[in-house]
């Protein structure tokens, strides 16, 4: 083991009052800006701190990773299979050890949501925690696919700011959808306000997510979709990722798994980062960050490891309103600038807004309209989230359209290798191919957030509705091809409780993208999200309840 290795795990397995004996053994060997971080925190005893924590563990385990987490650097790593944590051949006295150890790590570690049972658990924070939930050991996952998705990733975040600004192409691509969606329909309203002012978006920040899943009859890593706004879990996935490292320090030699196989996770910390260094193009040492919320939010503890980390690292305040709030408080000065609590507002990060839950009046609508009226930086803009629609997925795979906006043609040839079949609801032999033969397609409104796609004999009953009803209908859906992923034996674990069933996984690559004027500051790749659900079940989403967390195992 190098000597670097052998100080990130010291680092992330240590009682925290020996992190000074490690700074001044190793710190010849720690890259500088890390050396001075970790001194900087002991000094002044922010160690037991969990933002910190999270921050030094992935910091120390990216030490020796490369940049996509493929192998550790001059300790090469074998490419063999993985031994597959097969349910059957654990022992279940082992598996409650390992259970018990988990649930006890998550608790310390801040790897909770509220509790739905508990009144207040979405508003209060410290009321009704409960565990996330989440599989007890990684999945086994392909490195070829993993370095697919990572390096798709920066191709897609230029794909989207290129989209963006074809403010033509989206409401032509939209405007039959915008007849028969209401939800979209307001959402293009706004954007076409914004067109008809010429406001342009100099400053344009991106925190995106493609979700993929490898189909077992082509062994080809498909796009499920890709999240424009409220991009979630990059808080929480870098704990699971830390949970597992640490369960297979303890437990590997058991299980024949090797904790280096888990790759790191900096989602969160970039996430941070590109939020201040979007708070820093706006020069306003003043201004705070807004994240616009759900008034039920059992999630916050995800968006908090982000929070924690703006205001500790960065030093930059964060204020939490809901639309309704930023309705009732909110306003915009002559300027263009957006004060709130009486405080101008750098960034509008937007973890609501995506589901027409998030809009029950027009004071909501007027609140999205005013934040994208100002000068603050939106994290999306309105042109970013209509991007990030299925119908604009849907004809970005159309032959020749990847070349409207791009022209590196082997970047386009990497996307289209990883574009499912999709067609629109007007391809009169699809849906008939659909309705014969549905099991293999499916059928996704306009809608973000899970629990809103259709399957199987509801997906025939749904098409033939459609058809009956008439043509405006159709634009609100479209139909995908539907990817089967091999599934695994797998634990999980949920409300304190484990159970073994075969299950498959879908993986999700986070991409920050910033942009000032002409400069691209940051287009990067920057951790993952892996969602494992029982095989038999068709949503996914972890918020949504169908899927809990996981992590990577790279074979």
């Amino acid at each position: 083991m190098s000597a670097l290795a052998r100080i990130r795990l010291d680092l992330f397995s240590t009682n925290l009052f020996n992190a000074d004996r490690i700074y001044n053994q190793n710190r010849t060997l720690l890259p500088l800006a890390f050396a001075r971080e970790l001194h900087f925190a002991i000094a002044k005893q922010d160690l037991h701190n969990a933002a910190y924590r999270r921050q030094f563990h992935s910091c120390a385990f990216d030490l020796t990773m490369d940049r996509t987490g493929f192998a550790e650097r001059g300790e090469e790593v074998e490419d063999e299979i993985a031994i597959s944590p097969i349910a059957h051949s654990v022992a279940p006295d082992l598996v409650d050890e390992i259970v018990y150890d988990a649930l006890v790590w998550s608790s310390l570690h801040g790897l909770v949501v509220g509790d739905r049972r508990v009144e207040g658990s979405g508003t209060v924070p410290g009321v009704g925690l409960v565990h996330a939930p989440f599989s007890l050991l990684p999945m086994p996952f392909p490195k070829r696919y993993w370095r697919q998705a990572s390096e798709l990733a920066p191709i897609f975040n230029e794909l989207v700011d290129r989209v963006s600004l074809d403010g033509k192409f989206l409401q032509d691509a939209l405007s039959r959808t915008k007849q028969a969606d209401a939800f979209t329909s307001r959402l293009l309203d706004i954007h076409s306000e914004m067109l008809e002012k010429n406001k342009t978006e100099d400053i344009r920040l991106g925190l995106h997510r493609s979700d993929y899943m490898v189909d077992g009859e082509t062994n080809l890593l498909l796009q499920i979709e890709f999240n424009t706004i409220s991009s979630s879990f990059a808080g929480l996935s870098c704990l699971v990722s830390e949970l597992h490292r640490n369960l297979l320090n303890h437990y590997g030699k058991n299980l024949g798994l090797d904790p280096r196989k888990v790759p790191g996770n900096t989602a969160v910390s970039r996430f941070a980062e590109a939020i201040a260094k979007a708070w820093n193009e706006y020069n306003n040492t003043s201004a705070v960050v807004t994240i616009v919320v759900q008034g039920e939010e059992r999630n916050m503890y995800d968006q908090h490891c982000l929070t924690a980390l703006l205001k500790e690292i960065h030093g930059i305040a964060t204020i939490r309103k809901t639309l309704s709030e930023i309705a009732a408080n909110g306003e915009v000065l002559s300027d263009g600038t957006l004060i709130m609590d009486g405080k101008p507002v750098a960034v509008v990060y937007f973890r609501a807004g995506y589901t027409p839950n998030d809009y029950p009046s027009e004071a909501e609508w007027g609140a999205r309209l005013l934040i994208e009226k100002s000068s603050a930086i939106k994290c999306p803009s309105i042109s970013y989230h209509l991007v990030g629609t299925k119908k604009i997925q849907q004809e970005l795979a159309k032959p020749n359209v990847l070349e409207r906006f791009l022209d590196n043609a082997e970047d386009i040839a990497k996307l289209r290798k990883c574009f499912a079949g999709l067609w629109s609801l007007y391809d009169a032999d699809a849906v008939k191919s659909a309705i014969e033969k549905p099991d293999l397609f499916v059928l996704k409104p306009q809608r973000e957030g899970g629990g809103n796609n259709i399957y199987g004999d509801d997906l025939r009953k749904a098409l033939i509705e459609l058809q009956q009803k008439g043509t405006e209908e159709l634009a609100a859906y479209i139909l995908m091809q539907r990817i089967f992923p091999t599934a695994s034996p797998a634990f999980l674990v949920r409300e304190g409780v484990w159970f073994q069933e075969n299950a498959i996984s879908e993986l999700g690559t986070y991409g920050t993208y910033l942009r000032s004027k002409d400069k691209v500051i940051i287009n990067d790749q920057c951790g993952y999200l892996m969602r494992t659900k029982v095989s038999s079940s068709n949503e996914g989403g972890v918020a949504a309840g169908y899927a809990v967390l996981d992590s990577i195992y790279l074979t």
